[in-house]
């Protein structure tokens, strides 16, 4: 794709920036995934499991999800990990995410609300 005058690249750039806003503390309630991309983790895959999250939070015009690219979340053995931290909830922490499994937590964690049972790898703390 080749930009061919200063309009049509503002006119980019406003699409990109729309696509990437995402609300600020504050102003409403989103849904963060954090990819754990230490060494372990992209050594592991977590470059295509970070993507395909991104695609599909695109594909299906998800505007409430947050993704935060971290370091180790020492779960190694467990890579690609992806932690979901949702508003008023506990984390749930999913190990062995690769492309299949990370469509499945945007169709089914996300949208469905529905946690997936055999992927989680770390039980929600439960306050006393």
């Amino acid at each position: 794709m080749s930009v061919k005058s200063l309009e049509e690249l503002r006119k980019l750039r406003e699409e990109a920036k729309g696509k990437l806003t995402m609300r600020k503390d504050g102003e409403g309630d989103y849904i963060e995934l954090m990819v754990g991309m230490a060494t372990c983790g992209i050594a592991a895959g977590a470059r295509t499991t970070l993507s395909t999250l991104l695609d599909e939070i695109q594909n299906k015009n998800i505007e409430n999800v947050k993704i935060v690219q971290v370091g180790c979340l020492g779960y190694c053995h467990s890579e690609p990990i992806v932690q979901i931290n949702e508003p008023g909830k506990e984390p749930v922490i999913y190990g062995n995410v690769d492309e299949k499994r990370a469509r499945e937590i945007i169709n089914k964690h996300i949208i469905n609300h529905e946690l997936i049972d055999d992927a989680i790898i770390i039980e929600t703390y439960k306050k006393p």
